[in-house]
């Protein structure tokens, strides 16, 4: 018997024709809230708010990413945070039980240069990619969190739109800086 293999986009696309969003809702929510360990080993938490400054948060980078070789984190900010009901109808589905799916869509940070921070004692620096990127924006599981990232304008880089007029309000990047600093 010959085995077929499915490419990835025919498969997820399967994937999603067995996926009913329940009422066909989703679900906003203002926060988000990541439990992380500190350096002093005791519990702590970052509160994610997409409506202010705290919308920043920082991902262990995957092995299998071939970009940006000396960056181990990806750092993002937050544009949303969602949840939807969702129904699996796939194959060893049991009964039509909706399962709580959440997730965050994310505007990633890119690196600005290789990470010589340490011998050059300065802070990493990162900018965001073109609104036409393809990888400029994403939905994350929140689950990939490590914890809430401080990340510091460049002011003397100057702001990307200086007449303070975006390209897009659901990027919010009307109040863009050139460059940031990633503060440790």
């Amino acid at each position: 018997m010959k085995k077929t293999t499915l490419s990835p986009a025919t498969r997820n696309e399967m994937d999603s024709d067995r996926i009913i969003v329940k009422d066909d809702r989703m679900y906003n929510h203002n926060i988000a809230r990541f439990n992380y360990t500190s350096y002093d080993v005791r519990r702590a938490q970052d509160v994610i708010n997409p409506r202010t400054t705290h919308c920043n948060v920082m991902v262990l980078r995957s092995e299998d990413d071939l970009e940006h070789h000396g960056h181990q984190f990806i750092y993002g900010k937050v544009l949303g945070i969602y949840h939807v009901n969702v129904i699996y109808i796939g194959a060893g589905f049991v009964d039509y039980t909706p399962t709580r799916m959440e997730f965050l869509w994310v505007r990633w940070y890119e690196p600005m240069d290789q990470l010589f921070a340490w011998e050059t004692s300065t802070l990493d620096r990162v900018g965001f990619p073109s609104l036409t990127d393809e990888h400029s924006f994403d939905f994350l599981d929140p689950a990939d969190i490590l914890r809430g990232s401080h990340i510091i304008p460049a002011f003397n880089s100057g702001k990307k739109h200086p007449d303070g007029l975006g390209m897009s309000g659901c990027a919010q990047d009307k109040d863009d800086w050139c460059e940031y600093y990633i503060n440790r």
